[in-house]
């Protein structure tokens, strides 16, 4: 190789740009994360994983603590935001709820996914220090809890469920039920046990209100 040669490749090498596909390392640190939790998870597994160096995770990502919140924003997407949207679609709440809890079943059961809700069994044992991520995981389940207060809300104002129903204490069943099915999943139940499960969430409902 001449010397013209060899610093035409070591500057083609230098300032070229990134050669890896983000999502697909975004993906493959979420399931890492997904598997192990936070913590547990060291840079060099997620570098291993994800095929590249823990320089190029930097230059990407920032730090690790940036990449499990780009990864929880991305699980998010993927999974969730297509059923709450049917969840808000569909105008009957207890077939609302119904068809909710039975996708969330299969959705933690994936066959192409790490078992259980990332948002509940990546983020368990966070070390107090990581303010950022413990609040950004608050968040989630926080916004989960509030889409069924308001759902429950609508119920009422479109006289479906009863006027004294006691939405905060109902919104919190429904996703303290969302969540146990999670760990549920994580325990390697079968599917139709954990769908059987999830069948019950429409019956915490109050009996729906007879129209006049």
């Amino acid at each position: 190789m001449t010397h013209s040669t060899r610093e035409q490749e070591h500057g083609q090498l230098k300032g070229r740009p990134r050669c890896f596909d983000r999502t697909w390392a975004l993906r493959r640190a979420l399931e890492l994360f997904w598997q192990k939790g936070y913590e547990p998870a060291s840079v060099a597994e997620l570098c291993q994983v994800m095929e590249i160096r823990p320089p190029s995770l930097y230059a990407a990502f920032g730090n690790k603590a940036s990449l499990f919140l780009e990864a929880l924003d991305y699980y998010e997407r993927t999974y969730w935001d297509e059923p709450s949207k049917r969840f808000w679609a569909e105008p009957d709440v207890y077939t609302a709820v119904d068809n909710f809890f039975c996708e969330a079943a299969h959705i933690l059961l994936s066959p192409d996914t790490p078992c259980g809700c990332m948002v509940v069994l990546a983020a368990v044992n966070i070390c107090q220090d990581e303010t950022e991520i413990i609040e950004r995981v608050h968040k989630c389940r926080e916004d989960t809890r509030q889409m069924f207060v308001e759902r429950l809300r609508r119920a009422i104002a479109d006289g479906q469920i009863p006027a004294d129903t006691d939405v905060p204490t109902l919104a919190g069943a429904l996703n303290t039920l969302l969540e146990g099915l999670s760990l549920q999943a994580r325990d390697g139940i079968f599917l139709s046990q954990l769908a059987s499960m999830a069948a019950l969430a429409v019956r915490l409902l109050p009996p729906r209100t007879k129209r006049s």
